[in-house]
């Protein structure tokens, strides 16, 4: 290095290098979650709490570190499907449907308690792998956001961290 540098380069190759990672670890078309997944998880979340639709799917991703993010185009329909096996019941409020567990839908979530969550097995499936490329996307908008609107300092001690941060990574895989 020179000594000098230009922010715009740095954010312009963190940029760069997020597509790389988004590359590297997309989903591959085939690897989709079963509808019994879907329900599975949706009895799961509402067995803690009643929650609306976006909840159900925020959770999930959440806890499943970004591995299972399911779609609405699965949620809101196994929704729908528990509400006509009276399994949940939905309460509308302010435009926005909250779904809560019935007694049988709490005896079904029960009986099912003592398998892993949804999230867990799929997470389970791949190692703990899945949890790496939202690690890597998070690290990448934050040395983006720093080299958009920090200091020349700033920027120069975020390339240290990163700089750092690649030497560990490669000592993860030196070790046995």
């Amino acid at each position: 290095m020179n000594g000098s540098f230009n922010a715009n380069d740095i954010t312009g190759g963190v940029w760069e290098a997020m597509e790389q990672l988004r590359g590297q670890f997309g989903r591959r078309a085939g690897e989709r979650v079963g509808r019994g997944d879907v329900r599975a998880a949706v009895l799961a979340l509402l067995a803690e709490e009643p929650m609306h639709g976006y909840q159900i799917i925020h959770e999930v991703e959440e806890r499943s570190g970004g591995a299972w993010k399911p779609s609405p185009g699965s949620v809101y329909p196994t929704l729908q499907l528990l509400v006509d096996e009276g399994l949940i019941s939905a309460e509308e409020s302010n435009g926005r449907k909250t779904y809560s567990l019935t007694d049988a839908g709490k005896k079904a979530a029960d009986s099912a308690g003592d398998k892993s969550t949804p999230w867990a097995a799929q997470s389970a499936k791949d190692g703990g792998r899945s949890a790496l490329p939202k690690a890597g996307f998070d690290l990448a908008q934050a040395a983006a956001m720093v080299g958009r609107t920090g200091t020349p300092e700033q920027v120069k001690a975020a390339v240290a961290v990163l700089e750092d941060a690649r030497r560990k990574l490669f000592t993860i895989l030196a070790q046995d």
